[in-house]
Order: structure tokens, then sequence, then C-alpha cells
């Protein structure tokens, strides 16, 4: 009787790993858009409107998050049966802002979207946010049937799409979608021959070099008003698609948008796993949000390798792994819990991350000294704090862009995130 139970249990969980898509799911995308509200303390969902767009850019077989990455996460089951069908986790800008002292003054509403396969029958949504013991806690559910004719199916932004780089079916490929912000009418060729550069850039870095066979990249021609983008410090205002700003949580270099609804219409005209948002400034600067978006300029001197740091933020989920710089933000990490990015640790859970990497005589942890520069290790400083916090490496792209180089771990996470979400 126990191994009948068992032989049970079993199946339902490789049913719930391995969900399969044409039993479930049409090729097109479902979008469900939110405000997220809140302060430092407290949050709030509250649901605005569903969508059907076009396109569904995902792996059709890697349904299931297996990483549980991101500050927040979400589940979508099958009504009928009570079966997972799909999950992934994610980070926003709301919950970096809840670590700021502006959440300690105020409460404040984040526009939010998840994104998943369109079902073919009813189904249970699940909201998830990581509490400061790193533990999931369940914030809403919500039903919905895909035939109510409430789910908006139209296109709010249609452009046309521009191919930098095609390697094969997005249902295999991890999908990168371009969007340009600041770049005026006339300036729309320039966007595209930036397309192909950060196109070429991207894979002169290993590892994504030995995957180029791996992506797709494509561009969406939506020009701005005006060329350029907001630096608020010296009163420049422009009239662009997606409103990206220097001076996010008044960090000059942190260049992101709130405008995140504008940011998943104009998303929505190509298949994409992941967007990244060019934006029309020699300006130093840039940002990225796991399973969020990513921005950075795109001709600043260090162009090629701000963009490379920040997709590592927002495909992979990697940490930042310096601490001298300033940012607004406070308490960003429980010393008493492991970390869920995979290349910073507290040592709660070192097991867990990269001490396979970590040669038997390389002491841990690590001096940051000449002797131990160029080795894998355990080196403390990260996470924008010095103490308590600890990085695979002396340098690495994650940290400076001194030594050019992803570190060992950086390196691991990546193929298993490229790996996961495209053909092996």
């Amino acid at each position: 009787m126990r191994r009948l139970i068992f032989s049970i249990l079993l199946l339902f969980i490789y049913q719930g790993v391995s969900a399969s898509f044409d039993e479930y799911f049409v090729s097109k995308t479902m979008r469900i858009d939110y405000l997220h509200a809140g302060n430092h303390q407290q949050e709030q969902y509250y649901v605005q409107i569903i969508k059907q767009e076009p396109y569904w850019g995902g792996h059709q077989e890697n349904l299931i998050d297996t990483f549980k990455y991101g500050k927040y996460f979400f589940e979508v089951y099958d009504k009928t049966s009570g079966a997972l069908i799909y999950s992934r986790g994610y980070s926003s800008l709301f919950g970096e802002w809840q670590t700021t002292d502006e959440a300690k003054k105020i409460n404040k509403s984040f526009f939010e979207s998840i994104v998943f396969p369109f079902p073919k029958n009813e189904i249970i949504v699940k909201w998830y946010s990581r509490n400061w013991d790193g533990q999931f806690e369940k914030q809403m559910e919500l039903e919905v049937d895909p035939k109510s004719y409430f789910i908006e199916p139209n296109l709010a932004k249609p452009y046309p799409v521009y191919d930098a780089l095609i390697s094969g079916s997005p249902q295999i490929m991890v999908d990168i979608v371009i969007l340009p912000d600041g770049y005026s009418k006339e300036e729309m060729e320039l966007f595209k021959s930036d397309c192909d550069k950060f196109a070429n850039e991207l894979f002169k870095y290993s590892p994504y070099s030995d995957y180029k066979e791996h992506f797709n990249i494509r561009g969406v021609l939506a020009p701005s008003m005006d060329s350029g983008n907001d630096i608020p410090a010296d009163s420049i205002w422009k009239n662009t698609q997606l409103n990206s700003s220097f001076y996010t949580f008044d960090s000059e270099r942190y260049c992101m948008t709130e405008d995140f609804k504008s940011v998943r219409d104009l998303a929505a005209n190509t298949p994409y796993d992941q967007i990244y948002i060019l934006v029309n400034n020699e300006k130093y600067g840039g940002g990225a949000i796991y399973n969020f978006y990513n921005v950075s300029v795109n001709s600043n001197a260090k162009a090629g390798a701000i963009f490379i740091h920040e997709l590592g933020h927002g495909f992979v989920g990697l940490g930042d792994e310096y601490y001298t710089s300033s940012t607004s933000y406070n308490d960003f990490y429980n010393l008493e819990v492991e970390p869920w990015e995979p290349n910073i640790t507290t040592m709660v859970d070192f097991d867990s991350k990269w001490k396979h990497l970590v040669d038997s005589k390389t002491p841990v942890p690590t001096p940051d000294i000449e002797e131990y520069k160029g080795v894998t290790g355990v080196f403390e400083g990260g996470g924008y704090v010095a103490k308590g916090v600890y990085r695979p490496r002396h340098d690495c792209l994650m940290k400076s862009f001194q030594d050019d180089i992803f570190c060992d771990a950086c390196k691991e996470a990546i193929i298993k995130m490229i790996e996961f979400n495209s053909e092996k």
C-alpha cells in the first residue's frame, strides 16, 4: 500500500514538473496586469486587466521553474485537475523601492504584470512574496477563464520588428527583444545598428560565446518623440516611448522606468523571454531586475560591458558583487539567510552555491590578496555590503569591468539558465 501511494505521489510530481504544453496551452501569451502597492513593511496586489498577446516565446517543455530565484514567484494551476502547469520567479522595481528611505515615509504603487502561455481551460493563479527569512508567502489567488470576453486581444503598441539574430524557433531559443527609448523617427537606422552591435557584443563574452546558436535577438522599431531620456538632476525631461530616467531612487547612474505597462505593450510585438531596453544616451548608466527588464545606454564608452553586466541580473538572476559604491538600499540582505542569487553567499548554506568549484587548497573565506586574485574562492564583500556577504572571485563582470570576464560561478549559472530556456 505504501509503495502504491509513493508511486502515485511520484507520478503527480512528475506530471507537475513535466506539464504538457499542448494539453494545457496554445502558443499565445496571457498577461495579467496589476498594481503592486504598499510601503517598506506592507504590500497589496490590485488586478487591473487580463490580455491575450499574439506570441509565446518561452520554452514549451521547461514550464515549471526549478531555480526559485527572485523576490516573487507565481504558479498557474489547471482548475479542473489541480495540476501545476506553469511557474516562474521574478523580482520587481517595487521590491527594490521597499528598501529605500522613501518607502518608510509614503505609500506608493507600481505597475507590474506576469506572463505565461495562454491556457486552454480555466486556471488558478497564485502569487507569492519572499519574506525576510527567505520563505515564499502567498499573497493573492485569482481564477481566470480564458474564454472570458473581458480578456483584451489587441496590441496596444503595434510596431514592425527588426531581426538582429535569428537562430531558430522561439520555442527552443532564448529570445531577447530589444526596445528603443529615446530614439527619434530619424534615428531608427541607428537603433537597428545598435541592435546589431549589442548582439555582436554579447557573444564576445564566455560562456555566451559558446551558445550563440541558442539565441534570437529582435528589436521593435518604435520611435520616440524626443531623442535621449530624462536626467532629472540636470532638468532634462524627454517625451519617449518608455519614459526611462536616470536617478532612479535618487541614484545617478540607475537608469530605469516605472512605466512597465508601456514596456510590456511594446515587447508584445514579438516572442520574447527577456526584455532589454536600449536607451539612446551616452551618459553612463543602466539597470536590470530578474525576469522584469534590463536597461543600458547605447553610446557610452563602456556600453558593451554595461549591456552584459545588466543581462546577468535580468536573465540569470546574478547579484551585484560590488560593495563600495553608494546605493539607495537599506538592509537588502538578511545575513542569517542564504540569498537566492547564485553568485553571492552569506555562508549559511554555501554547499548550495559554488563550493564545488573551490579548490580544496583554497582557504574559505579567501584572503583578498594577490595570491588568490585569479582563483575561485569566497571573498568577503558583495551585495552592496562589505561584511557578511561573499563573492566567488576577486573581480568579475558582476563586480567591475576591470577583468572583463565572468567568474566560474557566474559562468555556471549563465549556462544553466541558457539551457533551461533553450533546446538542450
